[in-house]
């Protein structure tokens, strides 16, 4: 039988893994997922640990601890969120050590809530990166305004960031302007640059999802033939901004001094619209030197059935380029699609992130009151940032 993984691996795409809980670390889960299906990274949200503490009582010997120590809703959320992270970033360290540090990353996210503050974002950053203590971690960080400062700020202290919700090619420009900024103060400050690393989160299937809406509401046959394109030839033109920037000469000088390159993850990858393959996003977006993270049903789906046709963005420029200029002539303004999808972004990681402080809040008091599961107290805040979040 055919390994259609071990194929996408081979063609250049690191396969990521958008999910992790207590359950699938304690049960050898992600590490089966590493050896037998080539996961070589992970990906969380607020949306995924608030699922993840709902959904089992292995938190509960932890969630009564912190409870008995009297601790805060937020510290008790670092608390379990750290755990997990820190136990996934050991399950994927032979990933990390067999491909010198480029792979086996475990990534964990700043506090949404201070998006638009990189003072605060930057200092969230180091206090993780304390925390949880392992060499191939990633911290996320929202690509806002604010936050471009703080990935140079927080790369030039030598830690390794995840850039998360980006969707349009403007602002991906400024993400690497920020990254090989901080590369350079890292390297001033006297960091050994191959030990940093990043990856730059571009999100796919939202753009289809925005752009189909407006599609459908102008109606016309021209509009309705350019359902679904969108996104990947947003990506794909991402990634031509991405090819030049890491040949040109001022990276290739940080590049003799032991510097990765900070790859193009396709994120939000799991199809929204069931009309699609449901592999499209991974089948269209094939390039060397990519990550592509995906629900473990994702994975599953390209193991049985996903076509790894070689490199299918590089030559598709010109067409990527005419899908956006037919976007524009039947009304869409893309402009004003990336400005929605980026404000609703950060809005639904908000939302997210307070349901899951609401969550642990009620775990919290049943653990103290000793009635109940402390688990079970999450399970309605659980759903509800689900919904408010939706998949990466």
């Amino acid at each position: 039988m055919t390994d259609k993984l071990n194929e996408l691996t081979a063609a250049g795409v690191a396969v990521w893994l958008d999910d992790l809980s207590r359950v699938r670390l304690s049960s050898g889960g992600l590490d089966q997922l590493r050896r037998e299906k080539h996961v070589a990274g992970v990906t969380t949200n607020p949306t995924i640990f608030a699922k993840a503490l709902s959904d089992a009582d292995e938190y509960n010997w932890q969630l009564h601890d912190l409870a008995t120590r009297g601790v805060d809703v937020e510290e008790a959320v670092r608390m379990l969120t750290t755990y997990d992270v820190r136990w996934a970033c050991d399950v994927m360290r032979p990933s990390y050590d067999g491909s010198e540090g480029v792979d086996g990353r475990v990534s964990i996210e700043v506090d949404p809530r201070v998006a638009h503050d990189s003072d605060k974002t930057v200092a969230e950053a180091k206090a993780l990166w304390w925390l949880v203590d392992r060499p191939n971690l990633f911290i996320k960080i929202p690509a806002t305004e604010e936050g471009l400062s703080a990935i140079t700020d927080t790369l030039a202290e030598g830690i390794s960031v995840n850039v998360t919700l980006i969707f349009g090619l403007d602002r991906y420009s400024a993400v690497m302007e920020a990254f090989i900024a901080g590369l350079e103060q890292a390297k001033a400050n006297g960091h050994d640059l191959s030990k940093i690393g990043s990856v730059a989160s571009f999100f796919v299937s939202r753009v289809d999802s925005e752009v189909d809406k407006r599609l459908k509401k102008i109606g016309s046959e021209q509009a309705k033939s350019l359902k679904g394109k969108a996104a990947i030839a947003n990506a794909q033109l991402a990634y031509e901004r991405y090819t030049e920037v890491f040949s040109s000469d001022r990276w290739k000088a940080l590049a003799v001094a032991g510097a990765h390159p900070q790859r193009p993850l396709w994120a939000s990858t799991s199809t929204k619209n069931p009309d699609y393959r449901d592999v499209i996003y991974v089948e269209e977006l094939i390039a060397p030197g990519t990550v592509n993270t995906m629900p473990e049903s994702v994975i599953h789906a390209y193991a049985d059935h996903g076509e790894t046709r070689g490199d299918t963005i590089t030559g598709a420029y010109d067409a990527a380029r005419k899908v956006f200029a037919d976007l524009e002539s039947v009304g869409v303004d893309m402009d004003d699609v990336i400005a929605t999808l980026e404000r609703e972004g950060v809005e639904k990681f908000e939302a997210s992130w307070q349901e899951l402080l609401e969550g642990v809040r009620k775990s919290l008091e049943a653990a103290a009151s000793g009635k109940g599961s402390p688990n079970k107290a999450a399970k309605g805040n659980a759903k509800a940032a689900e919904k408010a979040g939706g998949n990466a």
